[in-house]
């Protein structure tokens, strides 16, 4: 894959991740956590497996003979982490849950340099630390001592809980070798459908959902699930976790973009910290002078 590539699906995959942001909205109010994590995963299966067989043309057989790794992937990355975010949206702000997300890059490279011994950079230090202080700008409005002022509640340690889950799921997600990255997120997503039926069964689903909701978890169901799994997977592989988990920054100023073209007022203070998230993830992807902490 070439580079220019990567880098291109990296912002593809968190361009349809800030949209379940938006398009979640509309559905939170008429689903459960289980419920929306199981119809999601549940249309995305019937896309991702057409679309494994027709790109990749794997072995399913030796697909499904890892069948432990991605029965792990599913736990982490299916059900997991998006039970865990919708979950904690019902108790916390917006603003405390992405302020908590913004640590996700900084806990994926410290992850990957501990149990999969990347270097730290001089680059990716850097840019880490730009990229957070435009986060912080786009979140705050500019007002970075609110930061200190926010109390934490369950929803953000359920959103830290989240954002453990995915630094796991994108470290495991660079083990995985020898098996197509389409086809390892069908099978993950339909172990992980396997996983949580019982649940959604129980979940009493009141049907039929209002327009909005219906066209929400159809976005849903397609681009952050199908889309960005597939960008994120096959990124990881080709520049690592710790590099590509600087791109979780722009999840926030993509956000803010879809929000001013629904109508939302954007600040100064905010178009100021996405120039900044953008310089730290061009920052990033700069090759310097490697810093040794990796365990020995």
């Amino acid at each position: 894959m070439g580079k220019y590539r990567t880098y291109l699906f990296l912002i593809l995959a968190n361009l349809f991740w800030a949209g379940n942001y938006v398009f979640g909205k509309y559905v939170v109010a008429e689903m459960t956590p289980v419920q929306m994590t199981f119809s999601r995963w549940l249309i995305a299966v019937f896309l991702l497996f057409p679309i494994a067989h027709l790109v990749e043309r794997p072995d399913w057989r030796s697909v499904w003979a890892r069948w432990r790794i991605l029965l792990v992937m599913a736990l982490l990355g299916v059900v997991g982490y998006n039970f865990l975010l919708y979950e904690a949206l019902r108790f916390t702000t917006s603003m405390n849950a992405a302020l908590v997300n913004a640590m996700n890059p900084a806990l994926i490279v410290l992850f990957s340099s501990f149990f999969l011994r990347e270097r730290i950079s001089l680059a990716k230090g850097a840019g880490l630390l730009v990229s957070l202080l435009g986060v912080l700008l786009v979140l705050t409005k500019g007002q970075l001592q609110l930061i200190f002022q926010t109390k934490y509640n369950i929803g953000d340690l359920l959103m830290l809980a989240a954002i453990l889950v995915w630094t796991l799921y994108s470290i495991f997600g660079r083990k995985i070798v020898g098996v197509p990255p389409i086809s390892a997120t069908a099978v993950s997503a339909l172990l992980g459908l396997i996983l949580i039926l019982p649940f959604f069964l129980a979940s009493g689903m009141n049907l039929p959902l209002s327009h909005r909701a219906t066209l929400g978890i159809l976005y849903i169901g397609i681009f952050p699930s199908v889309g960005s799994f597939i960008f994120w997977n096959a990124s990881i592989r080709e520049i690592g976790a710790s590099r590509a988990g600087i791109y979780l920054n722009l999840i926030t100023v993509f956000t803010a973009i879809l929000s001013m073209l629904l109508g939302n007022p954007v600040t100064l203070a905010q178009v100021l910290g996405g120039l900044l998230v953008f310089a730290g993830v061009y920052i990033t992807g700069k090759k310097g002078k490697e810093i040794r902490i990796q365990l020995k």
